[in-house]
């Protein structure tokens, strides 16, 4: 992969995965992904972060085109020990040996599990605010704890005016472009979405103190340099910082997702009806089959939703197991200011839709009415009342709103 030249004497040296279809395991990435790395070249020629362990190759490639040799880098920043960022950090030691390799606190601790050959590394430890001289630049560190993983950091250049972000601000997209100005505004917006609720999600309020203390340091930024999709230049810097400001906060807006499974309709057609009882109330609603919607695609809907509804019939005294697993997901991203309600059909015994009621109360979701409970197949009647059960979640929406 060749380098892209970002300033003058400052290259993307990252790698395109184009293959990525599955991002750590358990959130899909439909469009792949790449691991952003950054070279610069000062008196102290430095590597911010580097790549997953199979594109180690791409990246040296990448910087062997602006070096006469690996072995001219005097340092090595390490933003984030998570394996698609630091995988191939044992490689680039071993080829450019480094005169240091930087640090959080919390990174160091850690690095020697990954890597056990880090106890005789040149490894120091940054603390949060402390700088760095690279020759006519500087680097200062800034420690973001559990955004995402308790040795996350940003490195800041303020003679550049760049803010390398780590996992922050990312998204997951292969391509040629290099700069979020030069893909569509609402393609980014959804990998943005799609990136924040399935990752970033739970992890909101440190967001927000993140944004804040960014303010408070009243750093200059011109260019956000990620470590996963495009950077944000010029007037994309205030697109983005105020898009994560909308995303942590998590207003409720008039939109609904009902997520459901189902096994002979009768479910599937409750959800139909609330649907319609939804709409008539003038929400935005996302009708999604959990049979033919990944829980990563739901979850990016559910993030910026007002309200959450889930069905479910009663199978073997419980839930379908694509429900409990799109739950037990749910749960952990920790979704804030929802009001919602379950329903579901049963044939004998009938507990789903107490058992999704202790989901969603369990998860704080605000229920305004009992969840709705069908035996068997639903009547032309049964379906009007769950039609009027959804007009009067949506009325209770709105209230929410103040819409």
């Amino acid at each position: 992969m060749r380098a892209i030249k970002i300033r003058d004497d400052i290259y993307w040296v990252g790698a395109v995965d184009w293959l990525s279809r599955d991002f750590h395991g358990y959130s899909r990435s439909p469009w792949g992904t790449t691991y952003n790395a950054y070279l610069v070249k000062d008196e102290k020629i430095t590597l911010f972060d580097t790549v997953k362990r199979e594109y180690a190759g791409s990246l040296m490639c990448g910087m062997s085109h602006v070096l006469d040799s690996l072995e001219d880098v005097d340092y090595i920043v390490v933003n984030h020990l998570e394996p698609d960022h630091a995988g191939s950090l044992d490689e680039l030691v071993a080829a450019c040996k480094p005169e240091k390799i930087f640090c959080s606190p919390m990174c160091h601790k850690a690095m020697e599990t990954y890597f056990p050959q880090a106890r005789d590394w040149p490894v120091e430890v940054m603390e949060s605010k402390s700088t760095l001289s690279l020759g006519k630049r500087t680097v200062q560190f800034i420690e973001t704890r559990m955004l995402h993983w308790p040795d996350s950091m940003f490195s800041y250049i303020p003679e550049e005016k760049i803010l390398i972000s780590n996992d922050a601000f990312g998204q997951n997209i292969a391509s040629t472009e290099r700069y979020a100005d030069e893909v569509d505004r609402g393609l980014l917006d959804r990998l943005m979405r799609e990136y924040y609720g399935n990752i970033v999600l739970p992890f909101s309020p440190i967001v927000l103190k993140t944004l804040e203390a960014v303010g408070e340091l009243g750093l200059e930024i011109d260019l956000i340099a990620p470590d996963h999709g495009l950077m944000f230049r010029g007037e994309d810097v205030q697109y983005v910082l105020k898009r994560y400001q909308e995303f942590a906060e998590q207003k409720p807006s008039m939109k609904a997702v009902v997520f459901y499974d189902t096994m002979w309709h009768s479910t599937e057609k409750l959800a139909g009806a609330i649907t319609q009882g939804l709409e008539e109330e003038g929400v935005s609603v996302h009708l999604l089959s959990l049979k033919h919607n990944h829980h990563s695609a739901v979850m990016t809907e559910i993030m910026d939703a007002g309200a959450v509804v889930v069905g479910s019939p009663t199978h073997n005294n419980g839930i379908l197991p694509n429900v409990a697993a799109m739950l037990q997901y749910m749960k952990g991203l920790k979704p804030k200011n929802k009001i919602g309600g379950a329903f579901g059909s049963f044939g004998w015994s009938g507990e789903s839709t107490k058992i999704l009621t202790d989901w969603l109360e369990e998860m704080k979701v605000e229920q305004p009415q009992d969840a709705l409970r069908f035996k068997n197949a639903p009547t032309h009647e049964m379906l009007g009342q769950a039609a009027e059960w959804g007009r009067n979640l949506g009325r209770a929406l709105k209230e929410k709103v103040g819409a």
